[in-house]
């Protein structure tokens, strides 16, 4: 079985109805079959966020449905140390996967590819984007970077099946690949918390670069930079965006040994879960204030359900901290360990959101030099973080 017309545009009418889509991505989606990049099994999200397992020999219609659908199929679990087979809850990280075609069409919206455009791709995963790359800009002109070695094995097959050729490489997408600069665009398809300056440096001056800005606070963000002739790269974030991490950007598995003569227990009136489902633009500046990251989400212990916030800081991996909502409660538990107040520094950081007027995620915006990145409000002269 193949992939019928139909299957493809309705693919097409539902990525079109939930992101807008360029000419030159509904071309490309027609002529780079997406069948040829999904493996035979992997994990598909359902549309209650979960994971399912979609397998072509046992079910084959099902698989199909979700090829040339608007989902994402995850395609490694633990870097390849956990089956992908196994779905039972917490049976793995997921670490590598076939994107959303509403993201992968986002994306490429920002970076506008032309024909004769060359490209460097930090993270090549199935080969999907690299082969619709290909097709937009031309033969020869993509050069894409996977850090795994079996994933870059299969992509190259998959490439291969579709007729396409792009320059495959193994090693750190975090270095770029020189060899091949100067590029006009840099197309990044993993979290990324630090902007590497290898890519600037890689890039000629008018080069587009669009990553998933993941500083891992609330959401993620798409960033589109501009790089400018004195090596310096400005752009703002044009919309959601949140992939895995680059795995050298990724935060440590274990926290260090707890500093227990620095524990602190506290109370708060300020419902936790108004920083936890704050709007992106909150979740930016919360990022670029405190350097913080979050996670959270509905439990059980106990005593019963809560929410649970958790807080920590990438730079001191001995602060981090929890803060608990319950029904009917009117004050929350503030559990932290370490120096810092980490629950002070994020609830200061939210308010100070709210006195510039609450302002929206396209209205900030990020430069990055040799010297590191900035992220500024409005105007690059508005530095907050």
């Amino acid at each position: 079985m193949t992939a019928s017309s139909a299957m493809v545009e309705a693919l097409i009418a539902e990525v079109s109805a939930i992101v807008q889509i360029e000419e030159h991505t509904r071309q490309a989606f027609r002529a780079v079959p997406r069948h040829l990049f999904i493996p035979p099994v992997g994990q598909a999200f359902t549309p209650e966020g979960d994971h399912r397992l979609i397998d072509r020999d046992a079910d084959p219609d099902d698989w199909w449905s979700a090829v040339y659908s608007d989902t994402s199929v995850v395609t490694q679990l633990d870097d390849g140390a956990t089956d992908i087979t196994d779905i039972t809850e917490g049976a793995g990280e997921c670490t590598s996967s076939a994107s959303a075609p509403s993201t992968v069409a986002d994306l490429l919206r920002w970076l506008d590819p032309l024909s004769g455009h060359r490209v460097l791709e930090v993270g090549t995963g199935t080969g999907w984007s690299a082969a619709l790359l290909t097709h937009i800009v031309g033969a020869g002109h993509v050069t894409s970077i996977e850090v795994d070695r079996t994933i870059a094995d299969q992509a190259a097959k998959n490439l291969a099946a579709a007729g396409l050729h792009a320059r495959l490489i193994v090693g750190d997408g975090a270095e770029g690949f020189p060899d091949q600069a100067p590029y006009d665009r840099v197309h990044v398809t993993c979290g990324v918390r630090t902007v590497p300056y290898a890519w600037l440096e890689q890039c000629r001056p008018g080069a587009v670069i669009v990553l998933p800005y993941c500083p891992g606070f609330g959401t993620g963000h798409g960033l589109r930079l501009v790089v400018t002739p004195d090596g310096s790269a400005h752009g703002r974030f044009p919309g959601f965006a949140s992939y895995m991490m680059m795995r050298s950007q990724r935060e440590p598995a274990d926290l260090p040994p707890r500093d227990l003569d620095a524990e602190h227990r506290l109370t708060t009136t300020m419902d936790p879960r108004t920083i936890a489902f704050a709007p992106p633009g909150a979740d930016l500046a919360i990022a670029a204030l405190t350097g913080l990251t979050s996670v959270g989400g509905y439990t059980e212990d106990e005593e019963g359900g809560l929410y649970r916030l958790w807080l920590s800081s990438p730079a001191d991996p001995y602060s981090w901290g929890t803060v608990k909502w319950r029904p009917h409660s009117t004050d929350y538990d503030i559990y932290q360990a370490g120096d810092r107040p980490l629950w002070d520094e994020v609830t200061d950081a939210y308010f100070r959101w709210v006195s510039w007027g609450k302002p929206g995620r396209e209205r900030f915006g990020m430069t990055v030099t040799e010297e590191g990145q900035r992220v500024w409000l409005d105007m690059p002269d508005q530095v907050i973080g």
